[in-house]
């Protein structure tokens, strides 16, 4: 899988850019991406060294609005723990 297809957007939750300054990084990856993927394709398109790789599926919630429900995509998340002193600098400015 190209790397490009694994990692599918950064997470810009207010607890995601939080989690930034102590070298952690999250994002929405490829539902069939495993962990090595995940660290293969963060090496390679942000040229950085990856210490350690949570995954995690993002449930679907129920939404409405009036009386229409429905319900959100159910996605997997990566959080990222880069090595001491590795900075993303694409993602620096949303601190």
């Amino acid at each position: 899988m190209n790397p490009h297809d694994v990692l599918l957007r950064p997470v810009l939750s207010e607890k995601a850019v939080a989690e930034i300054g102590s070298g952690k990084y999250a994002f929405f990856v490829h539902p069939s991406a495993n962990r090595t993927q995940v660290k293969d394709a963060v090496e390679r398109v942000f040229n950085v060294e990856v210490q350690k790789v949570n995954v995690a599926k993002v449930r679907r919630k129920q939404k409405r609005l009036g009386r229409f429900v429905g319900l959100t995509s159910q996605r997997k998340k990566a959080i990222v723990t880069l090595r001491a002193g590795q900075r993303i600098q694409q993602l620096e400015g949303l601190t």
